[in-house]
């Protein structure tokens, strides 16, 4: 082992971050991409710098490896954040402020309404059918409504 390591160079790395690379198609979910990104850099700066030690080539693959990621992340919470259409993919979301009918009374703070072709759970103060709610919040599957006059 110590013989290998003293001998380590480009293509173990490089072999590294194509294995590394396959492994991340067959369902990672990621975590193996910027891996194997990170020996590929290491192969080519062990490529430019034939006499750097595996001493310096192991922190250099680890803090690359962190890097890549950390770039990667923000790069997506970035793109996360800046999206033209905040609510997709948010059932329900786009329904607060808006005002429906209710469709059964709600008793004991509990009943539905009718959304388009639906029908949601709300939770709020005591109404019969035919009354005008307006929801002021979603928690998960469940609406939170108010009585409008």
């Amino acid at each position: 082992m110590w013989e290998f390591l003293q001998n380590l160079n480009y293509w173990d790395w490089l072999a590294l971050g194509t294995v590394l690379l396959i492994l991340e198609v067959f369902g990672a979910g990621g975590y193996l991409l910027w891996a194997g990104i990170a020996a590929i850099i290491v192969g080519a700066v062990t490529f430019l710098i034939p006499g750097l030690t595996w001493t310096l080539q192991f922190p250099l693959f680890g803090v690359l490896a962190i890097l890549t990621a950390l770039y990667w992340w923000k790069r997506q919470r970035g793109a996360i954040a800046s999206s033209d259409q905040p609510d997709l993919n948010r059932r329900g979301h786009e329904l607060i402020g808006r005002t429906f009918v209710v469709q059964q009374a709600i008793v004991g703070g509990r009943g539905k309404i009718k959304v388009g072709d639906g029908v949601w759970m709300v939770t709020g103060p005591d109404a019969d059918v035919g009354t005008r709610v307006r929801v002021t919040a979603q928690n998960g599957t469940v609406l939170s409504v108010e009585v409008t006059a």
